[in-house]
């Protein structure tokens, strides 16, 4: 699922000169600073509050994602992916922010931005415990509605012109559809580094195209200073937790878990464009993902304006430019911060017409539609997936266009449900979490994490396939199995002398089809899936490489997944068939 090496130009690891590190993440920022500064202006006009405020909430929201921005491609302790992460406004919580401000300002708003990101720190610290509810089809069904629920605002903006727009009617098509074939011709046919440059060539190009049209409105941009603060002061928090605070709490811990969903699926899908060979996710990589999300939202919270996210821009621009190294995030990121104190550069890239800007969102979003699916269908779509997965994706369809009983729901439950991917997120979730329920219930053993352990766990499992009813043969497997697994794991944890080790968990599940042995151990480096995958295609080499060669050929699957606080590597292996044939 990786990105084909020969379309990845510069890996997530790699240094590409800082002249073109710079100007692509400044292409990134053009495309998204709109999105960052025009979504808290469009939650204060909604709600009623005055424009005064609107200086203070964009430098927020620009400070704020370029600070997280950074931090998302070199963490900073637990926070961050160190991936091309670029943070921004969330429009998933317009809706809900409209609802808060009206109520009770600003204030409000930015208390309950920072009691959610708790919440999501607590999720993320726990997301190896989540891992059989958060999975890939709960955030490819995420990311998949994060396009359909933006397409209709991308669309809208291919025809808009100002208020006082005198010419020609189909100015703003001609202007979008040059946009749109000028960048779809460099990056599908454009040679060498042409194709780098295919977005930041159409958005100039059409650009050049409005001037004349009259699309182009360069007033606010002379008028603008180069350098300056904003105008307003901070708003404050309201800390009287009082009967509003309550009230709107849970709609914002549902919408701020989603964008954690959103998060997650970025950091598996960003590592799949970025890195080179073919490698198993790393999920200290999410974690950390999800971390600086939280991270945002608190920010975002104390400075007083909308919550932050990731944007899964990042992804579509990776994937089309061929350029993952996260020196590009740190660049962007600067430049970001940077223009919260430069209003006449700010006000530059706003001058970009909305149909040239829309033009190029839509192909953005028909490559993070790819991913999403690419996503979902990764590990294979079971059954039981593809009904998380249809009802999730298309009942958060439903309730974005407000087709699905409207008139039934309270005023609390719109704010909430009428965004897409808000809808269907919890409906992904809500089922991932009953799935979760029907796992059968698993055989647990405890053992020290020594090679000593083998007796112990050889008898649990003799004890485990005669109670199925397996036969010698299959038991003798099983034992062979476990017992490979077992060893990768105590001697890859081997510390000095006398260094305590935390002991191992081994739970066993069984079904018609499979039987899965999940072992439970404490956080290390080496990584059993990823050493099996260097070895397909690589020479016989030591005893420990053979002894994982015949491990690979005896299970049917095989993931290891690393996270903060724990590892889990899961191995299923086919049933005894004859077993059940007999008790048949």
């Amino acid at each position: 699922m990786h990105q084909p090496e020969n379309d990845l130009r510069y890996a997530v690891d790699e240094a590409p000169p800082h002249w073109l590190s710079a100007l692509l993440g400044f292409q990134v920022v053009v495309l998204i600073i709109a999105g960052i500064t025009l979504t808290p202006i469009i939650v204060l006009k909604a709600s009623g509050t005055s424009m005064a405020s609107a200086d203070w909430v964009v430098f927020a929201a620009l400070l704020v994602s370029g600070l997280t921005t950074m931090a998302q491609s070199r963490p900073i302790g637990p926070f961050g992916a160190g991936y091309v992460l670029f943070m921004g406004t969330s429009g998933a919580f317009i809706a809900i922010a409209i609802t808060a401000i009206h109520i009770g300002g600003i204030p409000l708003l930015a208390t309950l931005i920072v009691a959610s990101s708790l919440v999501e720190f607590l999720f993320a610290a726990r997301l190896g415990l989540l891992r059989r509810i958060v999975t890939p089809a709960v955030g490819g069904t995420v990311i998949t509605l994060i396009a359909v629920t933006v397409f209709p605002i991308a669309f809208r903006m291919l025809e808009q012109t100002p208020a006082d727009f005198s010419g020609p009617a189909p100015a703003a098509a001609w202007t979008a559809i040059a946009t749109f074939f000028v960048t779809v011709a460099i990056s599908l046919f454009g040679r060498g580094q042409i194709r780098l440059w295919g977005p930041l060539i159409g958005i100039i190009f059409g650009s050049l195209l409005a001037s004349p049209l009259g699309l182009l409105d360069l007033s606010g941009v002379r008028n603008a200073a180069w350098v300056g603060l904003p105008s307003a002061s901070w708003p404050g928090l309201d800390l009287t937790f009082d009967s509003r605070f309550w009230l709107l709490l849970p709609g914002f811990v549902i919408v701020t878990i989603v964008g954690a969903l959103e998060t997650y699926g970025d950091g598996i899908a960003i590592q799949e464009i970025s890195r080179r060979g073919d490698n198993p996710i790393d999920y200290h990589v999410v974690q950390g993902a999800v971390h600086a999300d939280g991270l945002g939202n608190l920010l975002s919270g104390i400075m007083g304006t909308l919550p932050n996210t990731t944007y899964s821009t990042s992804i579509s621009v990776v994937d089309l430019t061929g350029v993952g190294a996260r020196r590009v995030g740190l660049y962007g990121g600067g430049i970001l911060a940077l223009l919260a104190f430069s209003p006449k550069v700010s006000a530059l890239l706003q001058a970009i017409p909305p149909s040239v800007m829309g033009a190029f969102i839509v192909i953005l979003l028909v490559l993070l539609f790819v991913h999403g699916v690419r996503l979902l269908t990764a590990g294979g779509l079971s059954y039981e997936n593809g009904i998380v997965v249809g009802l999730g994706f298309w009942l958060g369809v439903g309730f974005q266009d407000k087709a699905i009983f409207p008139d039934l729901m309270p005023e609390w439950a719109h704010s909430v449900f009428d965004n897409g991917m808000t809808s269907g997120g919890v409906t992904a979730l809500i089922l991932s979490l009953l799935l979760s329920l029907k796992v059968p219930k698993a055989r647990m053993i405890r053992l020290p994490a020594a090679a000593a352990s083998i007796t112990e766990l050889h008898g649990f499992m003799q004890r485990l396939g005669l109670d199925l009813g397996w036969g010698r043969s299959s038991i003798a497997r099983l034992e062979l199995v476990s017992e490979e697994a077992l060893m990768f794991l105590v001697e890859r944890d081997l510390g000095s002398e006398g260094t305590a080790m935390p002991g191992i968990t081994v739970k066993a599940r069984s079904t018609r089809e499979t039987l899965e042995l999940e072992f439970v151990a404490a956080p290390a480096g080496a990584n059993m899936q990823a050493l099996i995958r260097q070895l397909q295609d690589a020479p016989s080499g030591s005893v420990e490489d053979t002894r994982l060669r015949i491990l690979s050929q005896l299970v049917s699957e095989l993931s290891h997944q690393q996270f903060k606080d724990s590892d889990y590597l899961l191995i299923r292996l086919d049933s005894d068939r004859e077993a059940y044939q007999r008790e048949d």
